[in-house]
């Protein structure tokens, strides 16, 4: 009965594992349990709730995206932020999903992160559906690449400024640092490249039209790369930069103007008018060139953001054996339980 026991026992447990953790029922990767990450002895307790009506300053809001082609790197971003943060428990995360598998993405995240203050919202695709089309990269066209658009719709009115991250990037800073940047009077701050050849992100359709051509006059405009910005959402409502970024898509459906995705309409928008962030806070591009992926080097100076925007992700490299040599920056905080884990049991 006891050898019995050895050989039941194991694969009982085996079965129990898979179930409960969904691999017998999803194609969704399994994370490992992270760490609990407490405060500093500096950091003033605070907790938060959505039936708030108040805004709290010492609470710290970031908003990312969840699906499951992004999920790994959306783990690592929120494990990199916490690792880093001097008062990581101030921080709340709101996830914008669509309502595919919403529950099992909530599900993944509470159980990879126990002690993380989480919301999930739902985005409602429809949205957008009618207002976008094809773009340069199929990744761009997605319906929930475009959500950030709508986060003053989406989150409680409490919640009156707050950083917007892709989700193909680590924070290896205390990002208390960038939520604390003064906005001044602007609605929006990244940091800009005012070196780039801002004329690459219209189509000629775009610049041959002088009504379209004369949006930009008056103001200097510079790039800035939207998978890291600081929001004041009560000036956001207030200005309705929700409907004037939809305008935009509008025209674009009709004129094609532009062939990247939710960038340009927010280069429309908001160019010439951001308030400068430091570069360190996103050194972005590290994906490498939309076509190819080629692997790319850091720019000079400090860094305290790693943002592998473009065509090549570090876990897909990284799985395919083929990592570029800074992806393995990104490794160490990456949770993902390999298969290897399961030859173990």
């Amino acid at each position: 009965m006891l050898e019995l026991q050895h050989q039941v026992l194991p694969f009982f447990f085996f079965f129990f594992f898979i179930s409960g953790h969904g691999l017998a029922n999803s194609d969704l990767p399994l994370f490992r349990e992270a760490p609990a990450f407490r405060n500093g002895r500096d950091c003033r307790k605070t907790a938060w709730s959505s039936l708030e009506q108040s805004h709290n300053p010492a609470i710290i809001h970031i908003a990312m995206t969840l699906d499951d082609t992004y999920l790994r790197g959306s783990v690592a971003g929120v494990f990199s932020v916490l690792q880093h943060a001097s008062c990581p428990e101030n921080i709340v995360f709101h996830f914008i999903a669509t309502n595919r598998r919403a529950s099992e993405l909530r599900s993944i995240i509470g159980n990879t992160f126990p002690y993380l203050n989480f919301h999930l919202y739902h985005f409602d695709t429809n949205l957008v559906k009618g207002k976008i089309s094809s773009s340069i990269r199929r990744a761009l066209d997605q319906p929930l690449n475009y959500a950030r658009i709508y986060l003053a719709d989406l989150l409680p009115v409490s919640v009156r400024r707050i950083i917007y991250f892709d989700s193909d990037l680590i924070v290896v800073d205390d990002v208390s640092k960038l939520w604390n940047i003064d906005l001044g009077r602007r609605v929006l701050g990244a940091p800009e490249y005012c070196h780039a050849n801002f004329t690459n992100y219209f189509t000629s359709r775009f610049w041959s039209n002088p009504a379209f051509a004369a949006s930009f006059r008056g103001r200097k405009p510079c790039y800035f790369n939207t998978g890291v910005m600081v929001i004041d959402l009560w000036k956001w409502r207030k200005g309705r930069y929700t409907e004037r970024l939809e305008n935009w898509m509008r025209i674009r459906k009709r004129h094609r103007i532009y062939e990247l995705g939710s960038l340009p309409p927010f280069l429309l928008v908001f160019a010439g008018n951001v308030e400068g962030v430091e570069h360190r806070w996103n050194q972005h591009g590290l994906g490498g060139d939309n076509l190819e992926g080629r692997c790319r080097i850091l720019y000079p100076g400090p860094v305290s953001l790693l943002h592998w925007s473009g065509k090549g992700k570090p876990w897909l490299r990284i799985d395919s054996k083929r990592p570029c040599p800074l992806d393995l920056l990104w490794t160490p905080y990456d949770l993902f339980k390999h298969p290897s884990f399961f030859s173990d049991i």
